[in-house]
């Protein structure tokens, strides 16, 4: 993950270089080489992901230099957020990454202590989320697209509310593989620690509008975003309801900088009439570029 920008982008190199400064050990030798199990660990993962993202995104406007067009707005799922907020100039990228940093690790001592999990659920309504959450107390962590929902919740409720959800006619119940019940009450010890870094870091007004997860607005006022920072470890990503908007609010193309591509992939599924393109190396950038050439 990212190590074709490494080498082709110095903005990239710079981007990983930062980021192992910033966090005084060698994030990008993680990345690049892993072992696996220690990425795997959110405390990890969060940066890499966040890290690889940035990189990208720097490629991206060094790439196409002076020309390069200004995003109407910026968003990001979950974790995505950071990037889109380093991305609209509100936080430095080295306390963004070490914020992720801390994120993980809190995140991560809460699932230890309050055990949970997650699990995608397709082919339901909202309605119908509603109900299940109800009768087994799992919480809403993602409304993604119409028909595709992530729960979140101790570990047997989880498992209740998937056979519901089959029993009710879903489509396909997938369990995610992750270490806690995020988007979800289960998280809300790691708020207060989250609120004390984000309180000490300087954030600046944003370039560009960047529309939060949890209501689906742009957020405008230092103090907003820092809310909605803390309060979006517990609370649901409305990621259909950020993509309507920016629909709405007239973007008439969507870019995914980073690895992965899942989003573009929910994107098509909430407006199929809205151009989407997924960037992560170089290849991608100039295939991108000849387009809106």
């Amino acid at each position: 993950m990212g190590a074709e920008l490494f080498e082709s982008s110095q903005a990239a190199r710079e981007t990983f270089e930062e980021a192992d400064d910033s966090l005084g050990f060698p994030l990008s030798r993680m990345i690049f080489e892993g072992p696996a199990q220690d990425l795997q660990n959110t405390a990890n993962s969060q940066p890499a992901i966040m890290t690889t993202s940035v990189a990208a995104w720097r490629t991206w406007q060094e790439m196409q230099g002076p020309q390069v067009a200004t995003a109407k707005a910026v968003a990001g799922h979950s974790l995505g957020e950071y990037t889109s907020l380093v991305a609209a100039g509100v936080i430095d990228f080295s306390d963004a990454v070490k914020l992720v940093r801390k994120r993980g690790e809190l995140m991560n001592q809460a699932a230890v202590n309050r055990p949970g999990a997650m699990a995608a659920i397709l082919g339901l309504n909202e309605l119908a989320f509603t109900q299940i959450c109800d009768e087994t107390g799992v919480e809403l962590a993602n409304i993604n697209t119409y028909d595709q929902i992530v729960i979140s919740g101790d570990k047997i409720a989880v498992a209740r509310a998937m056979d519901l959800a089959s029993a009710r006619g879903a489509k396909k119940t997938i369990p995610l593989p992750v270490s806690g019940a995020f988007h979800s009450s289960l998280m809300f010890e790691a708020q207060d620690g989250l609120a004390e870094v984000v309180q000490a870091l300087n954030f600046k007004e944003p370039k560009m509008p960047v529309v939060g997860n949890c209501d689906s607005k742009p957020l405008a006022t230092a103090d907003g975003i820092r809310s909605e920072l803390v309060n979006g470890l517990c609370q649901c990503v409305l990621w259909k309801d950020s993509v309507r908007h920016l629909v709405d609010f007239g973007v008439t193309q969507f870019v995914e900088f980073g690895s992965g591509g899942v989003l573009a992939g929910l994107i098509k599924r909430i407006d199929r009439g809205v151009p989407v393109a997924t960037v992560s190396d170089t290849a991608s950038m100039r295939k991108l570029a000849e387009v809106e050439a």
